[in-house]
């Protein structure tokens, strides 16, 4: 039975709040919430602008592709991987898609949103396919399919751009799970695309932290020998992880063409480093087998806030760049350090 507690008169459960405590100040995402909510408060004291529900909701909505692509970036670092190839994959999806829309604007809505799925997975395979059977460093062959991906594109697009869609089309990239009206007499509301950003993200968390196959993948990522010996299917492994990366860029495709109503053939081109850093910044490590979900909810966070914030300021847009590449540099930097810092204590004897 738990023990009692008393205060002002109510008796209460003893919670082991210093044992809780202990553990949430050991984990890395609560001192990025930390950093979130000081950042968040202090832009709001500089810019009234910042901290109003319709900017909010417009951050979240905007941002909505990038936290997509982040989620299946991390499941391939996770693993042990490392592809920076899926900005390419999410513009080839979306750009199949639009021309189907534009070409064909009869043709079933379920079939316009399964086909950049399926194109995403297809990709994301045969990265895993290469890499797996090839034995090719995965950032060379991510490398070679960005090029390879991009380059097709725009010789069989012209550089064509893509746009007036369906009527369906853009009544969804403009649905609401819900919505009210601000003082200033503007609907605001929760996006549907940022309810499928939700989801996925719902969906990652319960594969990472319920499922078999999500500690199959930390595993495999903090250590391929040990896997291979201990009989994981690696190649199964890396298929889903690639395969995934792939629908969640198709995915983020969807998102991107509905949230904008236009389509490039480089629309999302240097993108990627906008994820590669919301996910180190999460607290993924790039040498594989750490990273959480929340944490890289957080990393897409600070990265919208900051970027926000830098435009509501009027602060050059190149600075942006500058700044989250200071970021990634700096959690790279950090992760190697504490990596570091455990093989020495691994290498440490005890002669007690």
């Amino acid at each position: 039975m738990p023990k009692k507690c008393c205060w002002r008169g109510l008796i209460l459960p003893n919670i082991p709040s210093k044992r809780f405590v202990a553990k949430m100040l050991h984990r890395n995402e609560t001192y990025l919430l930390g950093i979130l909510i000081v950042l968040i408060l202090t832009i709001s004291l500089i810019s009234p602008k910042f901290l109003t529900a319709r900017n909010g909701f417009q951050i979240l909505k905007s941002y909505a592709y990038t936290g997509i692509l982040s989620i299946g970036f991390l499941f391939v670092l996770i693993a042990g991987g490392l592809d920076i190839s899926f900005t390419a994959t999410a513009t080839a999806a979306q750009y199949i898609m639009a021309l189907i829309l534009v070409s064909a604007p009869g043709t079933s809505p379920l079939l316009i949103i399964l086909l950049p799925l399926l194109v995403g997975v297809a990709l994301g395979s045969i990265n895993a396919l290469l890499i797996h059977k090839l034995g090719a460093p995965s950032i060379i062959v991510a490398i070679a399919n960005l090029n390879i991906y991009y380059g097709i594109l725009q010789l069989a697009s012209g550089g064509q751009w893509l746009y007036d869609f369906p009527e369906w089309f853009q009544q969804l990239g403009r649905a609401f799970i819900f919505k009210f009206t601000d003082s200033g007499g503007v609907t605001v509301g929760l996006s549907v695309l940022t309810g499928v950003w939700i989801i996925l993200a719902a969906a990652g968390f319960v594969i990472l932290k319920h499922l078999r196959l999500g500690r199959r993948l930390y595993a495999l990522g903090g250590n391929l020998e040990a896997s291979r010996r201990a009989g994981m299917n690696i190649f199964g492994l890396r298929i889903f992880a690639y395969g995934f990366l792939g629908f969640s860029a198709g995915l983020a495709g969807i998102v991107h063409a509905l949230n904008t109503q236009t389509v490039a053939p480089n629309a999302l081109v240097g993108k990627e480093f906008d994820v590669v850093a919301a996910v180190v910044l999460g607290g993924a490590s790039i040498f594989g087998g750490a990273g959480t979900i929340g944490g890289t909810l957080i990393g897409v966070a600070l990265i919208a806030v900051i970027t926000n914030a830098l435009t509501i300021l009027k602060v050059a847009s190149y600075w942006h760049q500058v700044f989250i590449g200071s970021v990634v540099l700096a959690s790279i930097s950090i992760t190697a350090f504490r990596t570091l810092l455990a093989k020495r204590s691994e290498r440490t004897i005890d002669v007690r």
